[in-house]
């Protein structure tokens, strides 16, 4: 008999998990408060850094596997998702040469330069110290991909209720019921919850010891080239600020670079509580730190938007599974690199085909409570 699943959310981890149940053969419903890659979350946008620069060789692992998914999903759907431009890496607290030996140990091709050579080599960047240079880095269309298995998961005969925001999920004899604030109920055999930066609003439903999480408003902005050319994507970490960059995406004309500071934004209590407002502060900030770092950029935004960060205390991800629920929140600003990977780890955790690791498992609520 076919066990039916809901996947609560349709962004990257929710639409992978999707794409793989469908292949092991579920009968699949995803629930989406808005539409896929909507504004509102984390998966939107055209661009996000692909990378193998970890200073945990666990992760480092991981990229390796995720990749191979990668070329999967481009093949299965017919398109490109995943554009390599190589990646720098440099600041005191990023430790080029930690990461260096990282990548060596895992066989991932790199070179760590001297701050002179990485200047002339990238005159658009000033790096503030030697610098370590993976050329299979690159740059993912994260939008594309959502609907990319999206659309793979319908096609295996998934279905797909858009503006069904969820209000309440609960056990039935007959097994999980999620009701919409609408007051529709849908009843399934196992529900799968990745709703990014609304989990905080379910959690109370879930039968979970949930990390702490901390929601986070980030905001990037995009700043023109000045020459066009080839630029990689980077991780600047110092004392004083941490800084990623990428060239932007087809929703920011394709002119200029991205820049962000990583765990900069606003806290907020859920996804809900985004406005989408920009703060002048973090505006004047960025643009000092172009000023400074980054020559090859016109110091003035010509685009600018909000996005969703839901943070760990490790930084680790959440996935776990209790009797009919399953748990995914693939965050902390890395997640979208492993997104197809994540499916499958999602999906057999789900459909009962193996544990996550420990580092992602987080216990039931009794367990916690030590009762």
């Amino acid at each position: 008999m076919t066990r039916s699943y809901a996947v609560v959310g349709a962004g990257l981890a929710g639409a992978a998990t999707a794409w793989r149940l469908v292949q092991h053969g579920a009968d699949v419903t995803i629930l989406e408060r808005a539409a896929p890659a909507n504004p509102q979350g984390s998966s939107h946008g055209s661009a996000r850094i692909f990378r193998y620069a970890y200073p945990d060789p666990f992760y480092v692992r991981m990229v390796g596997a995720a990749r191979e998914q990668w070329t999967e999903l481009e093949e299965a759907a017919g398109v490109s998702l995943l554009r390599p431009t190589g990646a720098l890496d440099f600041g005191a607290v990023r430790d080029p040469a930690g990461l260096a030996s990282v990548l060596a140990t895992a066989g991932v091709d790199h070179e760590v330069l001297s701050v002179e050579a990485a200047r002339e080599r990238w005159p658009g960047i000033h790096a503030d110290g030697s610098v370590l240079w993976h050329p299979s880095a690159g740059v993912i269309d994260a939008a594309m991909a959502v609907h990319a298995m999206t659309a793979l998961a319908l096609a295996g005969g998934a279905t797909i209720k858009p503006g069904w925001t969820v209000s309440r999920i609960f056990s039935t004899p007959e097994g999980v019921s999620i009701r919409s604030a609408d007051g529709d109920e849908l009843t399934v055999d196992h529900v799968v919850v990745a709703a990014g930066g609304w989990l905080p609003e379910l959690a109370g439903d879930l039968p979970f010891a949930l990390p702490a999480l901390r929601i986070r408003k980030e905001q990037a902005f995009h700043f023109p080239y000045r020459e066009p050319g080839d630029w990689p994507t980077f991780v600047h970490k110092s004392a004083e600020i941490s800084i990623y960059g990428l060239p932007g995406g087809r929703d920011a004309g394709e002119r200029g670079h991205k820049v962000a500071e990583y765990n900069g934004g606003s806290e907020i209590g859920s996804a809900r509580d985004n406005d989408g407002v920009v703060d002048a502060g973090k505006r004047a900030r960025l643009v000092g730190y172009v000023e400074r770092f980054l020559p090859g950029l016109i110091p003035s935004p010509y685009a600018e938007t909000t996005c969703v960060f839901t943070v760990t205390p490790t930084e680790d991800f959440v996935i776990d599974t209790i009797g009919p629920f399953t748990v995914a929140s693939p965050c902390s600003g890395h997640g979208a690199k492993f997104a197809p990977l994540l499916g499958s780890i999602i999906a057999d955790s789900a459909l009962g085909r193996a544990v996550p690791a420990g580092r992602f498992r987080v216990g039931s609520r009794r367990t916690a409570q030590g009762s």
